[in-house]
């Protein structure tokens, strides 16, 4: 075991809750979680429980930024971490086996604060440029598990970190015409639902991501902005 932090600046407060990633699985994927919880120390404490609470699974993260900035790291970045649970993206079914998982301190309620926004675009790129992990392959925990989890949540910045090149978005007016590829240009950027899901799924969970703003049935604008992020997907460049 590691006795110091990967990622320049973090804290290294090991977790016992880890093992090797499976199927010679290797991170390709980056995904973002909130803690729902109230402090970050509370989280700390939960993502490192040998013996979690009456009810619960243990569980575990990489990382763990705070509020105000503090970065730590739990489980080495070579080694799965059990973040993700039950899911699917881009057809990989054990998404722990082939990610990183980063936890953001957050209730889920309020915005992300700045100095936490910073930590996490500085802490990306080392990730991403260890582990040859591209803008399209840093998702949400709602991205892979639509139905079942719903963070990092609509206040999360994901157009700020696109701007950086650390994610995707879709381009500025959404020119592109989807109308009626609505499905397939969500399997192209990734999206995997549950078999028989229905359409509404699969407009709350693409609107959690890239327009939590959107109301109502599946309209143009979200069918424009899905090809736009498609296209991106495809292209493997923002």
């Amino acid at each position: 075991m590691a006795a110091e932090a990967e990622a320049e600046g973090a804290i290294w407060h090991p977790s016992p809750n880890f093992g090797a990633r499976r199927h010679g699985g290797a991170p390709s994927l980056v995904v973002l979680h909130y803690t729902a919880m109230m402090r970050a120390a509370a989280a700390l404490e939960r993502l490192c429980a040998a013996e979690p609470p009456e009810g619960l699974g243990p569980v575990s993260a990489h990382y763990l930024i705070s509020e105000r900035g503090q970065v730590w790291q739990m489980v080495r970045e070579a080694d799965r971490a059990w973040h993700a649970g039950a899911g699917n993206w881009g057809g990989c079914e054990d998404v722990n086996s082939h990610s990183i998982g980063i936890e953001l301190a957050n209730d889920g309620t309020a915005p992300f604060a700045e100095p936490q926004m910073t930590a996490l675009e500085a802490l990306l790129p080392g990730i991403m440029a260890r582990w040859r992990i591209g803008p399209k392959a840093v998702i949400g925990h709602s991205d892979m598990a639509p139905g079942r989890k719903i963070d990092p949540g609509p206040r999360f910045d994901w157009r700020r970190l696109a701007r950086r090149g650390l994610a995707l978005w879709p381009d500025d007016g959404h020119a592109e015409t989807g109308a009626g590829a609505f499905a397939e240009d969500l399997a192209t950027i990734g999206y995997r639902p549950p078999e028989g899901a229905p359409e509404e799924l699969l407009v709350h969970a693409f609107r959690l991501r890239f327009r939590p703003w959107g109301r109502g049935p599946l309209c143009e604008a979200d069918r424009r902005a899905a090809r736009s992020v498609a296209r991106q997907a495809a292209s493997g460049t923002p």
